[in-house]
């Protein structure tokens, strides 16, 4: 039996919930992080000594870092589907997958912090300000990219969708005013038809610190 360890609202778990349900695997998710706690405990430690979320466990087999896992379980369970076949597709996944965390996420969180997870009489509009334009600068080259485009690699789904995807529900729901980025909208729009999307991305987080609080104790 797998087990996931995160809780379900932390971007970084999403891609891994999002990844195991696409590929129909049987799992028990522990929520532990945030408000849940749990990771401050010898047992957590033991299997990331970071103290971080996500975790998976397959029997005695251990491994963190959100992006490590989805590919491994796309090796494991999803060659020739999410994992594809050909080896210069696998590459350019693998680059994508490494282009989320190396561009995209370092701005997209900084803009995620300074709003969602700020309260109002806290927030800096100059440096909202900055993070919006770091973070549209990046998705300017994913627009580019997805012109004539389905998905991020091939005609179909594959890990190198999943991370980008994730940050892109957080994008489009910041409020803040959002550049018309035609191609990226036409590709959230396909991601928002799966299931497994809806079930593991698309999870309100509110617009203040104090909503998104609540929201979270209010997980299950």
């Amino acid at each position: 039996m797998l087990t996931i360890w995160g809780r379900k609202n932390s971007s970084n778990v999403m891609p891994v919930l999002w990844t195991a349900d696409e590929l129909g695997l049987t799992y028990d998710h522990k929520m532990v992080g945030g408000s849940f706690g749990g990771i401050n405990t010898d047992t957590f430690k033991a299997m990331n000594p970071n103290m971080r979320v996500p975790v998976l466990q397959d029997g005695d087999f251990t491994l963190y870092e959100s992006n490590a896992i989805v590919r491994h379980l796309a090796r494991a369970h999803g060659q020739g589907s999410l994992l594809p076949d050909n080896l210069k597709e696998q590459a350019h996944a693998d680059q994508w997958l490494d282009w989320h965390k190396t561009t995209l996420t370092g701005p997209m969180i900084d803009l995620f912090w300074r709003t969602v997870r700020c309260e109002p009489d806290q927030r800096n509009p100059d440096l909202i300000a900055q993070a919006k334009v770091a973070t549209e600068k990046a998705l300017a080259l994913l627009d580019a990219h997805l012109a004539g485009r389905s998905f991020m690699v091939m005609d179909r789904l594959t890990i190198a969708d999943i991370p980008l995807g994730t940050l892109i529900y957080r994008y489009y729901n910041i409020q803040v005013d959002h550049q018309d980025f035609k191609n990226i909208k036409a590709w959230y729009a396909r991601l928002q038809d799966r299931p497994a999307y809806r079930k593991n991305v698309m999870i309100p987080f509110g617009t203040t610190l104090a909503e998104w609080d609540k929201l979270e104790r209010s997980l299950v």
